[in-house]
């Protein structure tokens, strides 16, 4: 009994100190690769959370916008070759179908624009230069003959507008003081001329290859979805192109009448300068050709009453067949445009991008109401 009872006590003290070694025995130190449990995320929506991560959206938001407004120029560049690819893929896509390979298209196609520039600065550019200054060295005999009018008379009397439009333009130096001096004025050109150069370079680049970038993007959607993304980005390009081609057609017409008619009317003088006025400014949307024919109708009065009356005449004959004749047959593969979405967009485009804007407006409004019409409102008819 004694020995089992001893064997009992000797049990019971050496099970209590195995177990109170365990309790105070040290704690077993961690492997190197022992990093410990993962805690909790943080809360994502703890005020901390939200406001420090929203605070750096906020300014990789800012800084990507301070970028883009560096380079805002480039990607002006860039937005008007893109304009004017799509305008000339139309008459790639003619020659396309007059069984003609893709690439020789796109080579006629750019031979025929390098002739046309390549005629415009050889033999219209100098008539043009010559004419200008003909104007210029006329203007301040016009000036005098407008201060014939009483009317005309009075205002001048109280104010000298005349005298300081005579002085300004018999100066010589108003054009260059628009750009600051001589020195602006070089800088001025040398920048046009740049700007020109790469809009043409471009233009070409894109024109060749606007196919295959087309497709490109196409491939980004998805593919149970890229089948009418391709359709309705194809759509887009004809739309736009058909109206910047048509555009200019419009344009190229009204400065070949405007021509005809001042060589018939006795400003042939002044004709070739008056007349790629009037077809530069026809394309500008709204005003453009309003700004033209005052501008001719003026300079008609100044030389001879009857021919200034010719001139107001013929332009709103002109206008009206344009409006009504010309514009809608032209413009018939583009989208329709609504008069008041028109004038919103020539309004919006000019605000933020000056004449620029206010071209490529019109037919950027046309795809964008293009793709609502196809996507967002058959949608909501299906519901």
């Amino acid at each position: 009994m004694s020995r089992s009872s001893s064997d009992g006590i000797d049990a019971e003290p050496a099970t209590g100190g195995e177990v109170g070694s365990a309790e105070h025995a040290d704690p077993v130190t961690p492997a190197d690769d022992d990093l410990g449990v993962q805690g909790a995320p943080l809360e994502r929506h703890s005020p901390f959370y939200v406001g420090f991560f929203g605070g750096l959206g906020v300014l990789m938001a800012l800084w990507l916008g301070m970028r883009v407004m560096d380079i805002g120029s480039v990607l002006v560049l860039i937005v008007v070759s893109l304009f004017l690819a799509a305008g000339l893929n139309p008459a790639v896509e003619f020659l396309e179908g007059h069984r003609f390979r893709r690439s020789y298209a796109v080579l006629t196609v750019i031979l025929a624009v390098i002739a046309a520039l390549a005629l415009f600065f050889v033999a219209i550019v100098p008539v043009i230069s010559d004419q200008v200054a003909a104007l210029s060295a006329n203007a301040p005999g016009w000036l005098d003959s407008l201060q014939n009018n009483q009317a005309i008379r009075d205002v001048d009397d109280q104010y000298q507008i005349i005298d300081r439009i005579r002085d300004y333009v018999a100066g010589g130096d108003y054009v260059r003081g628009l750009f600051g001096g001589v020195l602006g004025f070089g800088l001025a050109v040398l920048s046009l001329l740049g700007n020109a150069f790469v809009v043409i370079v471009l233009t070409l680049y894109f024109l060749s290859g606007l196919k295959p970038t087309t497709e490109a993007l196409y491939r980004l959607a998805p593919a149970s979805r890229r089948d009418r993304v391709s359709k309705l980005g194809d759509r887009v390009v004809r739309s736009v192109g058909g109206y910047v081609s048509g555009a200019f057609i419009v344009a190229t017409i009204a400065g070949v009448s405007s021509l005809v008619f001042l060589f018939v009317v006795g400003l042939g003088e002044y004709a070739v300068a008056l007349a790629f006025t009037v077809a530069l400014l026809d394309v500008i949307p709204m005003i453009g050709a309003t700004i033209g024919a005052v501008l001719v109708s003026a300079i008609g009065f100044a030389t001879d009453v009857r021919v200034g009356v010719a001139c107001v005449i013929f332009y709103l004959i002109y206008q009206q067949v344009e409006n009504y004749v010309l514009y809608p047959r032209v413009m018939s593969k583009s989208v329709d445009v609504p008069g008041a979405v028109t004038v919103i967009a020539a309004l919006v485009g000019a605000a933020l991008l000056g004449v620029v804007g206010a071209l490529l407006a019109i037919p950027t409004a046309a795809a964008l109401l293009m793709i609502t019409r196809e996507v967002f409102i058959r949608r909501q008819d299906r519901r």
